[in-house]
């Protein structure tokens, strides 16, 4: 009898988010992102903190080792032993930004922590995105014979007029391997301004839509560090998972099973990053 497979640990998971993790391995954890909110949360989390991290100080990484350095070793160390210690540069190069990182981090968190009253305060905001999306899928995804303004054959079209819209280079995501794939976008209103919505249909026609916007900069702000992984709202009248990255939040909505929402989420993510 074959045993299931054991579930990912954070190694393995952070080997995951690094594109390291042993192909052997890859079925799991995207078994349990598919299963289990909370670490596809966590991953989704994890993605951010890195993109972040290489954006502020990416450079470290490809450093050249210190002439001072590389000349010492040259003199202290036997040929065989020079590979060794460049290796522990390499680890020591990466200690250092992750040591950097973490204070920043904390400092971040600890500068917010006076104003938590006033992130609960601005949280609505975020619901009321997230409410819209499923209200705006439930009123156009039925429709048969107008549910776009402009139809996937326009697909660059599409893009510029929501792009220019929404002041804000936009891209549809591929969402194909899940089977489903582009019926077109449309222009919607929002409380702080344009905000866009692209369908997309699978074979049998159950459709599923992204619905992309800013939002009040405060608001953004203030729910960043929280938001940007996923999270599953269920109060609208369809399901979405949302999320919300460099002030604009994004959700994906449809009646789907939440496993498969959660998969297209992903795909959307990953597309959109």
């Amino acid at each position: 009898m074959n045993r299931p497979a054991p579930p990912p640990t954070d190694d393995e998971l952070h080997a995951w988010v690094d594109g390291q993790l042993a192909a052997d391995r890859h079925g799991a954890v995207e078994d349990a992102l598919a299963r289990d909110p909370a670490i596809a949360a966590k991953v989704a989390a994890w993605h951010t903190q890195r993109d972040a991290l290489r954006r502020l100080h990416g450079e470290l990484l490809d450093a050249p080792v210190p002439v001072s350095l590389a000349n010492t070793l040259d003199r202290q160390l036997p040929r065989h032993a020079r590979h060794g210690a460049w290796l522990r540069w390499g680890g020591m190069a990466a200690g250092l930004l992750v040591a950097f990182a973490a204070g920043w981090l904390g400092n971040a968190q600890w500068s917010a922590a006076p104003r938590a009253g006033a992130q609960l305060a601005r949280a609505p905001a975020v619901r009321e995105f997230v409410h819209d999306a499923s209200v705006a899928h439930a009123v156009y995804a039925p429709e048969k014979r107008h549910p776009v303004e402009v139809a996937a054959s326009e697909q660059q079209h599409l893009v510029q007029w929501l792009s220019r819209r929404l002041d804000r280079p936009l891209k549809v995501p591929d969402l194909s391997t899940q089977g489903y794939l582009l019926v077109g976008g449309r222009l919607l209103p929002g409380e702080t301004g344009a905000r866009a919505q692209f369908m997309f249909e699978n074979a049998t026609g159950e459709r599923v839509t992204l619905y992309i916007g800013t939002l009040d900069a405060q608001a953004a702000g203030a729910t960043a560090s929280r938001e940007t992984a996923f999270r599953f709202a269920s109060e609208g009248p369809v399901p979405s998972f949302y999320w919300v990255d460099q002030g604009f939040g994004y959700a994906i909505a449809g009646k789907l099973p939440r496993e498969v929402l959660l998969k297209l989420a992903t795909l959307a993510y990953r597309d959109l990053s």
